[in-house]
């Protein structure tokens, strides 16, 4: 994949967000690992219609919605106000799928990038490869 410079690089799961702005120039690219920012975590998420039982024994599946109805509204606040061009999003599968039912159109336009891969515990060297590779 090719990246522009100061694309913003979304890495996360269910339990954790890491952003990146890409400071290479075309075509390499040079992650650099920006601090994580404070996120307003709601019971936003599609997991309030999901009920506990024996296929889904505890909370986690509401925390992991949380979070990902809460990155969504992160990136779509920070897609109004210019902050960045261009965003690759990559998280596993079903989180993925979350954020993109919290996706509002002006973060839609400025999106590069999608992988559905669990990154978030990697170093920034390997998501850099996978992304290079991609």
């Amino acid at each position: 994949m090719i990246l522009a410079n100061d694309t913003l690089i979304v890495v996360t799961d269910g339990d954790k967000l890491r952003l990146f702005r890409n400071k290479g120039h075309e075509p390499r690219i040079d992650l650099v690992e920006m601090p994580e920012p404070r996120l307003h975590l709601a019971n936003t998420g599609s997991g309030g219609r999901h009920r506990s039982s024996t296929a889904n024994p505890d909370d986690s599946r509401l925390r992991e919605d949380d979070l990902a109805a809460a990155v969504a509204a992160y990136l779509n606040r920070e897609a109004l106000t210019e902050v960045f061009e261009h965003v690759v999003v990559i998280a596993d599968p079903r989180t993925l799928g979350e954020l993109r039912k919290h996706f509002q159109a002006p973060l839609r336009a400025k999106l590069v990038g999608e992988v559905a891969k669990d990154l978030a515990k990697h170093s920034a060297k390997a998501i850099e490869d996978m992304l290079t590779t991609a």
